[in-house]
């Protein structure tokens, strides 16, 4: 049969217009339709259900180190526990009154809210942190700004696991919009954050921000992949647990066991280097895929899997949870979960004046803004997303090259009456101090909360040199909130022999400062 040009034009100009309408439920499509109540109940049930795998997970939480922890041991649940953790230890909560923090920025000044606001309001909280975020705290109180604050040549901690647990407001902001979750994620994730812990937030992000529109957990674990750069060893991570996974589907643990032999060993993090603790993204976000993918949509076997995985154990049941909340919305949680939420959605979190019912509004608000600003419609009920397709962001590798040379043990105690030097002669291209200082009468570095006035402010001022050059003056802070982690760290120097020497430029006598070990690096 033989179709005439007039025809063809007709035929073509046909298929074209049917194929730009907006869609249904089929995510290739341009455009995803959901009504507003859909769209609720799923951001709904994204947050919720963040909320019960932080609680579910929270006492294993780094008690088991490279190893998985056994049947043996029950993973307690009771319509009760929220609550008692939200007002025993609501520190517990630290993945999600850091997403608040951020989420209150956006309200307070807008979606295109900066970087510098975001590092101020978490730098000046009120909350203790740890590893990448407190570092990222400490470089901004002291004058270094994002993304510098999350550089690996200014947070030895830029690897790991902060941002990832923290992203996950910038996938519920934006469903069905990856991209637009990546951006956000590029101005909140590089203040604590590069590399693999930066794209340990982005790649989770995505997965929330897919979720809403997939029904099947493994196309949203594998289209999700396509926010994280192939070269980045983020992403190789990611991909063997996927492969692994298709391998074993039956069994969990031997792709867990495979991850480990693989990935399993740290070399950025200094408290998890030569050591079997380990807070790199890359892992934890490998846990996160396991009970993602072998959890098969089951969330009760999501969270048992991320959780048993071991080592950040609260977090990342947290992560898989929420993911799964994006999918299956608020009204599809089993009410063995969900029953303990009425008690505690309408307290907010510590250190924040956000409950989880604010947040619910919060988030709804700022997705319909969002899918509007990226092509879509908002009509009352009727909502149309358009979708995206996610795309790599930009190539970043943390410590590329680098291998432990030495870790020496020092345990040495500085007073005001010692000499106020500390030299140490080592050969490699980086070095980290450990160490911390304390007040006396408290005890350790870590009791000092509430510091007698004379002592609230003080920081013994110090001075580090490589070769007799001065290359950082830093503060050490009594008080724990202000810390910085190392006393020191340096990368990228010239392969050879040098001397660190550290002085102590304002001893007082109720301080003392400690070294623990020194770690070398070459490359």
């Amino acid at each position: 049969m033989k179709i005439n040009r007039i025809s063809f034009y007709v035929l073509f100009t046909m298929i074209f217009f049917i194929a730009c309408q907006p869609g249904g439920d089929n995510p290739d499509d341009s455009f995803f339709n959901i009504s507003g109540e859909e769209l609720r109940n799923k951001i709904r049930g994204a947050w919720a259900l963040q909320t019960i795998g932080v609680t579910y997970g929270g006492p294993t939480e780094f008690r088991y180190r490279k190893i998985i922890i056994p049947d043996s041991v029950e993973i307690h649940w009771s319509d009760t526990m929220m609550y008692h953790w939200m007002t025993r230890n609501p520190g517990l909560y630290d993945d999600i009154y850091m997403d608040l923090t951020f989420v209150d920025v956006l309200e307070k000044e807008g979606l295109d809210a900066e970087p510098g606001s975001f590092g101020e309001a978490y730098a000046n909280a009120a909350y203790w942190l740890w590893h990448a975020n407190q570092q990222g705290r400490y470089n901004i109180l002291n004058g270094i700004q994002p993304p510098a604050s999350g550089h690996w040549l200014n947070n030895p901690h830029a690897d790991d696991i902060d941002f990832q647990i923290e992203a996950d407001f910038a996938g519920i902001m934006s469903p069905g919009m990856p991209n637009t979750a990546s951006e956000i994620c590029d101005r909140v994730g590089h203040i604590m954050n590069s590399g693999d812990g930066y794209y340990g937030g982005v790649y989770v992000a995505a997965m929330y921000s897919n979720a809403f529109i997939l029904d099947d957990v493994e196309e949203v674990v594998v289209k999700s992949l396509e926010a994280i750069p192939g070269a980045s060893t983020y992403y190789q991570c990611i991909s063997d647990v996927i492969s692994w996974y298709r391998q074993y589907p039956a069994d969990w643990t031997r792709t867990w066991q495979l991850v480990e032999d693989k990935w399993g060993w740290d070399i950025g993090c200094p408290d998890g280097v030569d050591d079997d603790f380990n807070i790199d993204a890359k892992i934890n976000s490998a846990y996160v895929i396991i009970g993602l993918l072998y959890g098969g949509g089951d969330l009760e076997r999501t969270m048992e899997i991320s959780t048993r995985c071991g080592q950040d154990s609260d977090c990342n049941p947290a992560s898989a949870a929420g993911i799964l909340g994006a999918m299956i919305g608020y009204d599809a949680i089993p009410r063995k979960w969900s029953a303990g939420l009425p008690a505690i959605e309408d307290m907010d979190f510590k250190y924040t004046t956000i409950s989880l019912n604010k947040v619910y509004e919060l988030s709804y608000q700022h997705a319909l803004e969002l899918i509007e600003r990226n092509g879509g419609t908002v009509d009352g009920e009727k909502i149309q997303i358009r979708v995206q397709q996610a795309e790599p962001v930009p190539l970043e590798q943390n410590f590329t090259g680098y291998q432990l040379a030495g870790n020496v043990d020092i345990s040495r105690r500085i007073t005001s009456g010692d000499p106020q030097e500390f030299s140490f002669d080592f050969e490699g291209t980086g070095v980290v101090l450990r160490g911390g200082v304390g007040n006396k009468q408290a005890g350790n570095q870590y009791a000092l909360q509430s510091p007698e006035e004379t002592l609230a402010n003080f920081a013994l001022d110090t001075d580090f040199y490589i070769d007799n050059e001065l290359v950082k003056s830093n503060r050490q802070p009594l008080a724990f909130i202000e810390r910085n982690h190392e006393l020191f760290f340096v990368y990228e120097l010239d392969p050879g022999k040098h001397t660190l020497t550290m002085k102590i430029k304002n001893p007082r006598e109720e301080v003392y400062l400690d070294i623990q070990n020194v770690l070398v690096y070459k490359k």
